[in-house]
């Protein structure tokens, strides 16, 4: 397992302070038009996923790639995760890896 570049989990708010680098998140789909997904992140905020998509999506996703911006992700991975998902305990894994357990997630 190559752990030199990891993805660091983020929900929407977090996104802003990686633009640029790997970035790992669970979105909700809510629209899908071509190459770009528009849907909610973990913490209930819209986020836009550029890229190119399975051909089946489920409700919610995790996509894997780099931070366009403070508001999208350009993926390079994505896993549909199904249509039921628990976002809080997401969020919460995402403000944990980014707080005081961050060297817990490499």
């Amino acid at each position: 397992m190559d752990t030199s570049n990891p993805a660091v989990f983020v929900n929407m708010d977090l996104l802003r302070m990686y633009v640029g680098r790997k970035v790992r998140a669970v979105v909700q789909v809510i629209r899908s038009d071509g190459g770009v997904i528009i849907g909610k992140s973990t913490d209930d905020q819209q986020i836009v996923v550029k890229g190119s998509p399975p051909a089946a999506l489920t409700t919610f996703v995790e996509v894997i790639g780099v931070a366009d911006s403070n508001q999208s992700i350009r993926a390079e991975i994505w896993t549909n995760f199904g249509d039921s998902f628990d976002t809080h305990n997401y969020n919460q894994i995402c403000v944990l890896a980014n707080g005081e357990f961050k060297h817990l997630f490499i």
